[in-house]
């Protein structure tokens, strides 16, 4: 079936008491035992289960072809619970360009729990390799990377990974299961920020893990979540679940639009470089090619002039809102080094674009008139 109709249809029911065809937002917290005190329902209290987020789980799971999904309260809660699964002595590996909240839950929570990581090039095969230890448990990617928008090979780290012994586990947040599916291509679990593209409207929080199988890894990922109580609100998941429903066709113009703005760029004097799958000068090009059916709507760029004037044009923007956070149908702009913070590996003249749904000609026309100060 296509990805189109299981957008549409997954984690869907009509309700059976009103014949609704839109599901209805189950908000209660508690829910009536038997006479016999068992719950028949399989609902007994909304931080164990609830009938919204049951849905929301459902629709991700076949949405990125696994056997069973948890929705969080945040992405970092998600990542969060995948780390709480390991133990004092294990090794991480993860990317060096990465969403810095990750560096900063293993180097600044995980460290003291005996976690050790190791950070390297994701995109060069070798330094994963050997980075590979005995105690290696994890191998963390992010395809394509934040904030410089490399592409790691996803079978090739699986093979690398699991003749070590250890799981990969993929975010999958900025590609979505509308333009990669890591689980095919042989990863054990799939992170999600929902905040960004799944919720697609920059107006819910929320985060979700993704198994290829039900096994006791998923078990442990699945206690974080009803034990720690971080769960999403019913609203959120409800949220996140209307939002689906048209994430293929929103990709598709996410990725229109910033392809042809990379191309755009590329040819702009102002531009130093330009970092975006979809240009066939990329280096990650070939392998976004094969493992993506589209390059996304992230790209990044680097200004000639330095901070001042990546920050300057920033400035004189009209249609780009300087904001953090991604995946909404509005174009946001973001100078990402200062944001974050003192470990930061990002140049200071880049920018990072997340690009809307605005028509590519608007965008285009906004950028020349800023780039000529």
């Amino acid at each position: 079936m296509h990805l189109e109709t299981l957008a549409v249809h997954a984690g869907l029911q009509v309700d059976e008491a009103t014949g609704a065809v839109t599901p209805p937002i189950h908000l209660s917290t508690t829910y009536e035992r038997a006479a016999d005190g068992t719950f028949p329902s399989g609902f007994s209290y909304t931080r164990s289960n609830n009938p919204t987020r049951q849905s929301l789980e459902q629709a991700l799971a076949v949405l990125e072809g696994g056997a069973i999904a948890a929705a969080f309260s945040s992405g970092q809660a998600a990542t969060f619970a995948i780390f709480q699964t390991l133990r004092p002595g294990d090794h991480v590996i993860a990317p060096e360009d990465a969403y810095y909240g990750t560096a900063d839950l293993l180097l600044d929570h995980f460290a003291k729990w005996g976690v050790e990581s190791s950070f390297v090039d994701m995109a060069d095969i070798g330094a994963v390799r050997a980075a590979m230890r005995p105690a290696t448990r994890l191998v963390w990617i992010e395809t394509p990377s934040n904030p410089l928008i490399r592409i790691s090979d996803i079978a090739a780290i699986v093979e690398a990974a699991h003749a070590a012994g250890a799981r990969v586990a993929c975010d999958n947040t900025w590609a979505t299961p509308a333009l990669q599916r890591p689980l095919d291509l042989g990863a054990d679990l799939v992170m999600h920020s929902t905040t960004k593209y799944l919720g697609g409207h920059s107006d819910i929080l929320g985060g979700a893990v993704i198994v290829r199988e039900n096994d006791d890894w998923f078990a442990r990922v699945k206690s974080v979540q009803v034990v720690g109580g971080a769960v999403p609100s019913p609203f959120e998941c409800w949220l996140v679940l209307r939002g689906i429903r048209t994430l293929p066709y929103r990709m598709r113009g996410h990725s229109a639009n910033a392809l042809a703005i990379a191309q755009f760029l590329s040819a702009h004097p102002a531009i130093e470089q330009v970092c975006y799958p979809g240009l066939e000068s990329n280096a990650g090009h070939a392998i976004a090619a094969r493992q993506m059916a589209l390059p996304g709507g992230m790209l990044s760029f680097m200004v000639r002039g330095g901070r001042d004037e990546a920050m300057a044009l920033t400035l004189r923007l009209k249609l780009f809102t300087r904001a953090t956070s991604l995946g909404g149908p509005e174009t946001l702009i973001e100078h990402r080094a200062s944001v974050e913070g003192p470990r930061t590996r990002t140049p200071e003249n880049l920018l990072r674009v997340s690009v809307g749904l605005e028509h590519a000609d608007d965008l285009i026309a906004d950028l020349r008139q800023g780039l000529k100060g």
